[in-house]
């Protein structure tokens, strides 16, 4: 039995040329399809510029220390969230503050921010998670500087505008199963240039008159010539999901499961198909059984990897919530498979 998984790039036959181009022409690292890039994305999200870096990771990285962001300061981030987050944090020696989340959306709760700031808190990254925008004009109000976590979001909008355009910097991953992928790799963008040629001199210690503490972080021409690709099928991607997540909501919301709705003024795009699901381990074996790659949308809670109780939201999110395969590559017969499948199981 062949397994559908829980998430597969989306390429053709496009991707394989731009790449050959780049390998034709002889210039495989970062250069002038970097540079284009740059700009294309950057104009997508409504950004003065961007920066590219080798991975999601990366880019966080390097926004914390473009805002000067070290040790003795706090940052806070959700507990329902990969550990990329986490990690950023602890690579500037910083202290990761964690914050619930709001139960009916999963992205950070605004008000459970704004009881753990203290006089340390240097910045706070705002994933909008599984594609929905997050409410992050309310945090951008509370005085702090805001990394937007675009990850998962690339194409959704907040009251008409691109998420990504929001925070002081905003961060992209471009890895193999995000919105678009070059395989690995990330960017930057901001509408502060002097932030953006900070993260540009970070990014590559090569020819530096100083000896301050640089990193290797560069992306390739051959990723960026993907992702050009990529970022021009991006209004398919898109549609494709939209299409595949109705798909599931006429089957899930008549059996009374609807998955999370987006508040007003906030256009999400389908990265993540997440409902909530009572007897969540049943289900994950089940779906193992038949062949189709359900999962937790998030692999391990922040609070739980360090230890921490008093995050009850985050804890419900763990307990109940399902991810059901969603992306652009995933065929009609397999769509209909999962929906046999739900349908029986449920």
């Amino acid at each position: 039995m062949q397994m559908i998984p829980h998430s597969r790039p989306t390429l053709g036959e496009e991707e394989v040329l731009a790449v050959a181009e780049v390998l034709r022409y002889g210039h495989i690292v970062q250069g002038s399809e970097v540079h284009r890039f740059e700009a294309e994305l950057a104009g997508q999200v409504d950004a003065a510029n961007a920066v590219a870096v080798s991975s999601g990771t990366a880019a966080l990285h390097l926004a914390l220390v473009a805002l000067g962001v070290g040790e003795g300061d706090e940052v806070i981030i959700p507990s329902f969230v990969c550990a990329a987050l986490l990690n950023a944090v602890r690579h500037v020696r910083a202290t990761p503050v964690l914050a619930d989340i709001n139960p009916d959306t999963f992205n950070i709760d605004v008000r459970d921010v704004e009881h753990r700031l203290t006089p340390r808190t240097k910045a706070i990254i705002v994933p909008h998670l599984f594609g929905l925008p997050a409410g992050i004009r309310q945090i951008i109000a509370l005085g702090v500087p805001v990394i937007e976590d675009c990850a998962q979001s690339l194409g959704s909008l907040l009251a008409g505008a691109p998420t990504g355009s929001f925070g002081l910097l905003s961060v992209f991953s471009f890895y193999a199963t995000k919105v678009i992928c070059t395989g690995e790799g990330g960017m930057v963008a901001s509408r502060d240039a002097g932030l953006l040629e900070r993260i540009r001199d970070l990014r590559d210690y090569d020819e530096k008159e100083d000896d301050r503490t640089r990193y290797n972080y560069k992306l390739t021409d051959l990723q960026a010539a993907m992702g050009r690709v990529q970022l021009r099928k991006l209004p398919d991607f898109i549609a494709r999901r939209q299409a595949i997540a109705a798909r599931y909501d006429n089957l899930l919301m008549e059996r009374g499961i609807p998955r999370p709705a987006s508040p007003p003024n906030r256009e999400a795009i389908p990265y993540r198909y997440v409902v909530r699901m009572e007897r969540l381990e049943e289900f994950l074996a089940a779906g193992r059984e038949a062949g189709i790659g359900y999962r937790r949308p998030v692999f391990k809670p922040l609070h739980r990897m360090l230890g921490r109780t008093g995050y009850p939201q985050t804890e419900a999110a763990f307990s109940t919530a399902l991810s059901i395969p969603l992306y652009p590559s995933l065929s009609d017969a397999e769509v209909k498979i999962i929906l046999n499948h739900l349908s029986s199981a449920l």
